[in-house]
């Protein structure tokens, strides 16, 4: 059996460097040729951006040196201004992750991770799949009380990741793997569903009252979406992450993995864990109230990380901090959302939506057809844009794709949002990539459940959407 196993993994780097090499001769053919009338600027803009997409998407570099080398050549080839480039490191996502690396770095020291683990999972009846279950529940409620994706992110990543250890996975083990998974999805893939719950919901919002003078209300967008893309969609999380995670008997090291045999602790809470637990509390009203108070997630993040290493008060020594907070997500943060800048800023997202519009033949005697063709638009962008652009760049095409697919412009909007919670490779959400970073996930195993979970999400829940959608009035009965 482990001779198959080596074969198959002696298989997967040629493949992987096969599918690099042909985006790099892509790329070169670009770049020399200038073909489709591509100005210098959009030709380069073109060629990077597809260089580095596929260098993170098949894992032939490891991620870091991807992210610098597209700091690297983003400013040899001139594509944007340094700004443009560098945007990412001054933004709020940046000092968020900061802030939840300090966060998880005292949860972890301090013990306290481990406590609340244990707490949890005894009241769980004894398996794995229960495991993730709860975890999958925990992050829906969530959803309701903290607006920020990558603060649920950051606040439960490390309470996870004591799970896993109290119930006896190694680290980067399959089940330990699929702890961080269910996260982390669930976190992103839910969310879209709820309206203030994620930053492509916002900018869905803002974009469509400011350009469209449209405004999208909190109920509508629920009652329109949550049902399927909130509730079915955690459903198919769930029995993705069972299906490809689940742990073999013989390899956990708790007797076949039943946390039944794990106890709550029943000493009291030490110095250092009220400190950061109040401080937990502390972040999470902030992050819940962030409409009445104005202060930013980020902002409360690393506030409270300052106070984790505060002298005296804070619970992470500096030693600890060198030791545990590591420099790998927040580059990556970074050059996600300067992918993103570049995109936006040279014209490529706007090029690459017009082609794909003019190739699709909309046509407003087929609004079914104009439904499931703007769909995949959204979901085709976010490869090079990543979520949040997505809806910065459809936004103001709306009232052209309304006159050539024959839909209602509020159907227009809501069709993005369909492709921005179908997610097919880690790096096209940054919270998604941040969790797998904070809990040492790898590309490739992150890439097998995204797939897998927007294959089913097409085939099962895009024919549930057309129904719901037919009974909410926003697509016509006809198919055609």
């Amino acid at each position: 059996m482990s001779t198959k196993l080596d074969k198959k993994k002696k298989g997967l780097p040629p493949v992987r460097f096969f599918i690099f090499g042909l985006i790099a001769l892509t790329s070169i053919f670009i770049f020399v040729t200038e073909p489709f009338g591509f100005s210098d600027k959009l030709s380069s803009s073109a060629v990077l951006v597809l260089l580095v997409v596929g260098a993170l998407a098949t894992g032939v570099i490891p991620e870091q040196i991807t992210i610098l080398i597209f700091f690297l050549l983003a400013m040899l080839l001139v594509v944007a201004s340094p700004p443009i480039v560098f945007s990412g490191f001054v933004s709020g996502a940046f000092w968020l992750v900061f802030g939840g690396l300090i966060i998880g770095a005292a949860v972890e020291t301090t013990g306290l991770g481990n406590r609340i683990a244990r707490g949890l999972i005894s009241y769980v009846s004894g398996s794995y799949m229960w495991v993730v279950a709860t975890i999958v529940l925990i992050n829906v409620i969530l959803i309701f009380l903290m607006p920020s994706t990558l603060s649920r992110v950051v606040l439960l990543i490390p309470i996870v990741v004591s799970i896993s250890d109290q119930m006896g996975y190694l680290r980067g083990s399959k089940p330990a793997n699929g702890l961080v998974m269910a996260t982390v999805l669930t976190a992103y893939l839910c969310s879209t569903s709820v309206l203030p719950a994620n930053v492509p919901n916002n900018v869905l919002m803002g974009a469509s009252e400011t350009f469209l003078n449209t405004p999208i209300r909190y109920f509508e967008y629920f009652l329109l979406h949550f049902p399927i893309l909130g509730l079915l969609k955690a459903v198919i999380v769930w029995g993705a992450v069972v299906y490809l995670f689940r742990p073999e008997k013989f390899k956990v090291n708790t007797p076949i993995g039943d946390t039944r045999s794990i106890k709550k602790s029943e000493t009291k809470l030490l110095k250092d864990e009220r400190r950061i637990l109040i401080l937990l509390m502390c972040a999470l009203l902030l992050w819940a109230t962030d409409a009445v108070h104005g202060i930013t997630p980020a902002w409360v993040s690393l506030a409270i990380g300052i106070a984790c290493l505060f002298p005296k008060f804070g619970v992470v020594s500096p030693s600890e901090f060198k030791e545990k907070v590591a420099i790998g997500p927040l580059l990556y943060v970074a050059g996600i959302i300067g992918i993103g800048a570049v995109v936006a800023d040279s014209g490529l997202g706007n090029y690459l939506s017009k082609v794909m519009i003019e190739a699709s033949n909309l046509s407003p005697d087929s609004p079914m057809s104009g439904f499931i063709v703007l769909s995949g638009i959204s979901m085709l962008l976010s490869f090079f844009s990543t979520m949040p652009g997505v809806p910065a760049i459809m936004i103001p095409l709306a009232p052209e794709l309304q006159a050539a697919s024959g839909l209602p412009l509020k159907t227009v909007v809501m069709t993005q949002v369909i492709g921005f919670s179908t997610v097919w490779l880690p790096y096209q959400v940054p919270p998604i990539i941040v969790g797998m970073q904070l809990a040492g996930v790898p590309m490739a195993v992150g890439v097998k459940v995204t797939s897998l979970i927007a294959i089913l999400s097409v085939i099962l829940l895009t024919p549930l959407i057309i129904i719901w959608w037919q009974f909410l009035g926003y697509l016509p009965y006809r198919i055609i």
